[in-house]
């Protein structure tokens, strides 16, 4: 690349993100491609499946595993019978919950997200300093940005602010399915409380929280309002870090 500064060019090395079509098939058939990072594929299509409803469990995973040993863009997924015969609806559909769509308003979105998805009835609270010490820190779980400034993260604490898992992606949808697909895969995501986010936080990453069971979001940039809106529908904190301190948009008793 060339690098201009002050009428001046040179010539030098910068390191670029990967981004490579994913595709997820299910039952045998194409479902769905997304454009990710290469690298945590299993667990992404993991926390993808919980998110859209295909899942609820791990055990509803018959198996999950690349399509080919040696090509890494296809995952192929295959329910249990039991799941299989759960969710006939959720087979049939092809495009997926959590993207935006044309032609809706935000209040359908959120009547239709909330038909799907019940509210949080957990009594957790978290301590706010250190909740806000979280995003200070966010950095230091990002070398994937700290090598190419394109990268979003996503990082899961339990109420002991102990790291369940991290992420990083080009898409921060991405980056939050790969999180929440580590912890569902071994079991552990009963004990994630707490949801760090480089980005803003937007409708579908609420939305997929909200089908971890995840009750606190905190972020570097403010959510949209129909973030907001379906956050206070399904009982979810949000918050966001500015150099003045934590904003807190929704159902603030947990941070303490």
């Amino acid at each position: 690349m060339i690098s201009w500064d002050r009428g001046k060019s040179t010539s030098m090395n910068r390191k670029l993100i990967g981004e490579e079509p994913l595709s997820i098939r299910l039952q045998g058939e194409a479902y769905s491609v997304v454009l990710r990072t290469p690298g945590d594929e299993i667990p992404h299509v993991a926390g993808f499946c919980l998110a859209e409803g295909i899942v609820d469990d791990p055990d509803d995973f018959a198996t999950i595993g690349f399509c080919e040993d040696d090509d890494t863009n296809v995952v192929t997924v295959m329910l249990s019978a039991s799941r299989r015969d759960n969710i006939p609806d959720i087979l049939e559909r092809r495009g997926f919950i959590s993207q935006t769509s044309c032609g809706i308003c935000g209040k359908e979105v959120v009547e239709d997200l909330y038909q799907m998805i019940h509210p949080l009835t957990d009594d957790i609270t978290v301590d706010i300093r250190r909740a806000f010490q979280c995003i200070e820190k966010l950095s230091d779980q990002q070398p994937l940005r700290q090598m190419t400034r394109a990268a979003h993260a996503a990082v899961l604490y339990d109420k002991h602010f102990e790291i369940l898992s991290v992420a990083e992606d080009v898409g921060r949808h991405n980056a939050l399915d790969k999180a929440i697909g580590k912890v569902f895969l071994s079991h552990r995501l009963p004990n994630a409380c707490l949801l760090v986010l480089s980005s803003r936080i937007s409708y579908e990453l609420v939305q997929k929280a909200a089908r971890a069971r995840i009750p606190v979001i905190l972020a570097k940039s403010r959510p949209t309002s129909l973030a907001v809106e379906l956050a206070t529908e399904l009982n979810i904190t949000l918050a966001t870090a500015e150099e003045s301190g934590l904003y807190i948009f929704c159902k603030p008793h947990r941070l303490v």
